[in-house]
């Protein structure tokens, strides 16, 4: 059981609580409420409302001046890492009875946690997913909210895998649930960094800030576990600095525990040299060869037979939003990717590049969220000016924010040189229609930014919207 940091308590720790809640709404008969500082809502406003819906504990930051008779109320320094360890403990510690490896980085965090659940499955296990498209108890769906659950629906979630028979839950981690304290009392058996680029620093603040953030699920893995980073990305090695874990590296370019060669790279697939084993993959791009390889090297932290691993991975199919791809009677080739910001922009459009031969246009239409990180707007403009031949700015999800004053933020990351390549076309639809008017036999469309997501979120309503799917009518239209 873990222990949680206390700094005071009021009352007695003896009392029995049913129900464990940080949401003053959900209170009920003996409840323990969490009271959390969140961005927009103190919980510890709520602690009164609390009480009258019949909490009989409180947990807090700041004891009220008003004190309750026969109310137990425990102060602690940080409210939401006392949740994730009361959470953990409460549903007795489902994370301790499967084997969870949590997934981080800026990329490739879905895509590494959904092959690896597919492998495990294709392996003969029974494994869960937490990510950011879904979550799997096996192979049922559940709908997924955010990237990495609140401390209760977490381990509520992790109880039913266990209770479904799980062996393996694997685990997006972002770093907004690590500064949270969303994974607090959760027992990892391992990790896995994949890279850090630009992202988040409307939330973190500074780059630094952001490195700090995913290194704690590197701090806090025990020494009964293992870490597995990648040392191509110059921050793979501070991953790790005085990680208990035993740690091992992966990577395309330089030595390593794990390695990869691209030996033939098409939109069919890749054709790879793992560890001196020639394997063919249905997955496309380098960034993908680095997904293969962090997932083989998972993989061999459990399974004994490599032959079956290699055989189970040639098997694996692109995960939905990532790369998805199409090509028309005419030739013209669609893909659909999450790629959302720059660093992942580019290895997308690097992919393309090295695939082409050259005669065809490239024609990326994008857009950049609303009420997130404006520093890399302009960047991701950049990004897509310099692999295309045509860029088409548009609306992602603008959230409270205009279109318009998105797309001009974006604007000033296009060099003048690279003006007269460039469209802005506030309407997605529109915009995707646009593009693939203009594309000819053997050309490229790249729709980037929203991937898996049906919905555009505008004014703080979600209306529905899909990318593959605006995209396959549009180019069903231009095959009629």
């Amino acid at each position: 059981m873990y222990k949680v940091s206390l700094t005071g308590v009021v009352g007695s720790t003896s009392a029995a609580v049913e129900k464990v809640t940080f949401d003053s709404r959900e209170v009920s008969r003996k409840t323990l409420f969490v009271a959390i500082k969140g961005e927009v809502v103190d919980g510890h406003d709520y602690i009164e409302q609390a009480i009258k819906a019949g909490a009989l504990a409180i947990v807090c930051e700041v004891v009220p001046d008003n004190i309750q008779s026969g109310i137990t109320y425990v102060q602690v320094e940080s409210s939401s890492e006392a949740l994730g360890i009361i959470a953990s403990n409460f549903y007795d510690n489902p994370s301790r009875k499967l084997k969870l490896v949590g997934v981080t980085g800026t990329n490739g965090k879905t895509t590494t946690a959904t092959l690896l659940h597919n492998l495990f499955m294709n392996l003969g296990y029974k494994a869960g997913l937490l990510s950011t498209v879904v979550n799997k108890i096996g192979k049922i769906d559940i709908p997924a909210t955010h990237t990495t659950p609140n401390a209760i629906a977490l381990n509520e979630l992790l109880v039913e895998m266990v209770e479904a028979g799980c062996d393996y839950c694997f685990m997006e981690v972002s770093s907004h649930a690590l500064v949270q304290g969303r994974v607090a009392g959760v027992k990892f058996e391992g990790a896995v960094f994949t890279n850090i680029s630009h992202d988040h620093l409307d939330y973190h603040n500074t780059f630094k800030e952001y490195i700090k953030a995913k290194k704690l699920l590197f701090d806090n893995l025990s020494s009964d576990a293992f870490a597995i980073v990648n040392v191509d990305d110059k921050n793979g090695p501070v991953m790790v600095q005085n990680c208990k874990a035993n740690i091992m590296s992966y990577a395309l370019k330089t030595g390593a525990d794990y390695k990869a060669k691209v030996l033939e790279n098409q939109f069919s697939g890749l054709q790879l040299n793992l560890n001196g084993n020639d394997i063919w993959v249905r997955l496309i791009g380098d960034f993908n060869a680095y997904n293969v390889l962090s997932v083989y090297a998972v993989a061999m932290q459990f399974v004994e037979e490599e032959l079956d691993v290699l055989a189970a991975i040639s098997n694996l199919d692109n995960v939905q939003g990532r790369f998805q791809y199409i090509q028309t009677e005419g030739k013209i080739i669609g893909i659909v990717d999450y790629a959302h910001t720059p660093d992942a922009l580019e290895n997308v459009l690097k992919t393309i590049k090295n695939i082409r031969t050259g005669n065809e246009k490239v024609i990326t239409i994008v857009g950049c969220g609303g009420d997130r990180d404006k520093l890399k707007r302009p960047k991701m403009a950049e990004a897509a000016c310099a692999f295309s031949d045509k860029v088409i700015l548009t609306s992602d999800n603008p959230r409270s924010e205009e279109p318009e004053a998105i797309i001009a933020d974006m604007k000033t990351g296009v060099s003048p040189a690279d003006f007269k390549k460039v469209l802005a076309i506030t309407n997605r639809e529109e915009a995707i229609k646009t593009g693939s008017a203009l594309a000819e036999e053997g050309d490229i469309i790249l729709v980037a930014g929203k991937g898996h997501e049906n919905y555009q979120e505008i004014k703080g309503e979600r209306f529905p919207f899909d990318d593959m799917e605006i995209l396959q009518e549009s180019l069903k239209i231009l095959d009629k």
